[in-house]
């Protein structure tokens, strides 16, 4: 499974030259229907191809466009690892792709920007976790939901103590062998002069502080709850390198090498469910106590201003809803429409993209279950 940073999600918001191709289909993981997933990709293709050449683009123009998508299915080894669902992004410079935890719905979108509203549950604030599995012989970090479970390949940092041992072992040659002697024919001083049980320490510590390093990294701008799962030995170890805001207290402990992904899913939700319901309940509270003093909003138009202008400290927001405008930065405007005109976009997407780029918690939601009866609602920080 591929892992969408916020980074990237900035990224793929960007304006580029060209027309942007959107694709999105469901996927399996196992089973027959995984044989149907590449022709339901080649079907896509076609469809893709189909639409540019009727936006005006040179047949040569399009196939060299989608000559990267193209390669896909030439490659047997992506099909094999699949997640539930496979998002593409083209332009005539710039390629995507991304297998996911979402089951999409088959479509192809060709605009002037990518469609980005089907990854909004990625980086929703409800429902969504992450579980770290620590032991000596490997280190696992998994992305759950309520029903999914999925794991996250660590690239950048070792995958075993062993591992991590390796990339040290220069550093430590060279500070023993430059330690203080104890005179003739004798060797040196022990590494650091610390007691074994010191020194393993001291190592462990600094694995799982390049492995909050790493986490750090991909979990940029995200609030979601991360569980632990390990023995309390290295648990406790693991919370003093770490600066990951929401770790949560609790962990899971024994020895997660003897339990598959689904067995720790099952015992994560249970940690993580009720720091879901509080912090949706608290924020809605918050948003009630707020009205009428400034802090909040149901006003599509503001909301947008405010999300893209980092003021928006929680957005909720309908699901199967869509507010048709436009906002434009140079005048920092947002018109909205009743009916989608050309060139417009979805603002409630925009709004919580916006909101989630600039470190707000964003809620989906039912209609019905939007303060004051809105298709949104805002809680300023300000």
């Amino acid at each position: 499974m591929d892992l969408i940073t916020t980074a990237e999600l900035s990224t793929l918001l960007h304006d580029r030259p060209g027309w942007h191709v959107s694709m999105f289909m469901p996927t399996h993981r196992v089973g027959r229907e995984t044989e149907q997933d590449p022709i339901r990709f080649k079907n896509l293709l076609r469809e893709a191809e189909e639409g540019l050449l009727a936006k005006g683009l040179r047949s040569p123009d399009v196939r060299a466009m989608l000559k990267p998508a193209q390669h896909l299915l030439e490659d047997p080894i992506f099909w094999h690892h699949l997640s539930d669902g496979l998002a593409i992004f083209l332009t005539p410079h710039a390629f995507y792709s991304y297998r996911l935890p979402l089951s999409f719905e088959e479509q192809v979108m060709i605009a002037d920007r990518f469609y980005l509203k089907p990854l909004l549950p990625l980086f929703m604030d409800d429902g969504r976790y992450y579980l770290l599995a620590l032991s000596q012989k490997q280190v696992r970090l998994l992305e759950g939901t309520r029903h999914t479970v999925d794991e996250i390949g660590l690239k950048h940092v070792p995958q075993s103590l062993a591992e991590a041992l390796q990339y040290d072992h220069f550093e430590k040659q060279l500070q023993y062998h430059t330690g203080t002697s104890g005179g003739a024919g004798k060797r040196p001083a022990m590494f650091h002069g610390h007691a074994v049980e010191d020194e393993e320490k001291e190592r462990i510590l600094q694995w799982f502080q390049k492995i909050d390093d790493e986490l750090s990294r991909l979990l940029a701008g995200r609030q979601s709850p991360l569980v632990l799962a390990g023995v309390e030995y290295l648990l406790s170890l693991y919370r003093q390198a770490n600066s990951y805001a929401h770790l949560i207290p609790e962990g899971i402990p024994g020895n997660p090498d003897e339990l598959k992904p689904e067995a720790l899913h099952a015992r994560a939700w249970s940690l993580v469910q009720p720091v879901f319901v509080r912090a949706r309940e608290e924020m809605v509270a918050r948003y009630r106590a707020l009205a009428g003093t400034g802090r909040t909003t149901t006003d599509v138009a503001e909301a947008v201003l405010a999300a893209r202008h980092g003021r928006v400290e929680a957005l909720f927001v309908a699901t199967r809803v869509q507010v048709w405008g436009r906002f434009d930065p140079v005048t920092n405007t947002v018109q909205v429409h009743p009916n989608p005109e050309t060139g417009d976009e979805d603002l409630l997407d925009l709004a919580a993209i916006q909101a989630i780029l600039n470190g707000g918690r964003v809620y989906a939601v039912e209609a019905d279950q939007i303060p004051d009866d809105a298709p949104l609602a805002a809680v300023f920080r300000y």
